[in-house]
C-alpha cells in the first residue's frame, strides 16, 4: 500500500500543499513585503544544502523591468514568515536595508563558498551549515 500511494505521488506533479508544507513551485513568484507593509519584490527561487535538503536560501529579486536587469539578494529562510493576510512573505526589514546586503553579483558557482558567511552575519541568523 504505501510502495502504491508513492507511485502515485511520483506522477503528480500537482502535489497539494498542506497547512504546514508547499511545494517549492509555489514558493517561486510569491511577494515579499517589508517590515513597513510596503511590497519589496518576490521569491525567485530556493536554494537548497544538497546533502542534508536544508533550505539555505530564499532569493529576493526586485528592481528593474520585466525581469531584465533586477538584483537578486540571498535571504536567510528564517528571515521569511508567511503572512497569509497579505497571501505572501514578511521580512522584519525594509526594502532599503535589503538593498545594503550581499547581493548575487555573477553567475560563478562559488559566490555563496565566498559570500555565504557575509549574507548571514549581515542578518544576524546563525548560518545554516552550523
Amino acid at each position: 500500500m504505501l510502495h502504491e500511494n508513492a507511485d502515485v505521488a511520483r506522477r503528480d506533479p500537482y502535489v497539494k500543499d498542506t497547512p504546514t508544507l508547499i511545494a517549492s513551485d509555489r514558493v517561486e513568484g510569491t511577494r515579499v513585503f517589508g517590515a513597513d507593509g510596503r511590497h519589496i519584490g518576490h521569491i525567485e527561487r530556493i536554494i537548497l544544502e544538497k546533502r542534508g535538503g536544508k533550505v539555505a536560501y530564499a532569493v529576493l529579486s526586485f528592481g528593474g523591468f520585466l525581469g531584465v536587469g533586477e538584483d537578486h539578494y540571498p535571504l536567510p529562510w528564517e528571515k521569511l514568515r508567511y503572512d497569509e493576510e497579505l497571501d505572501g512573505y514578511r521580512v522584519d526589514l525594509t526594502k532599503e536595508e535589503v538593498q545594503g546586503a550581499p547581493r548575487f553579483t555573477d553567475e560563478s558557482e562559488n559566490w555563496y563558498r565566498d559570500n555565504g558567511r557575509k549574507v548571514y552575519d549581515y542578518y544576524g541568523i546563525s548560518p545554516y551549515w552550523i
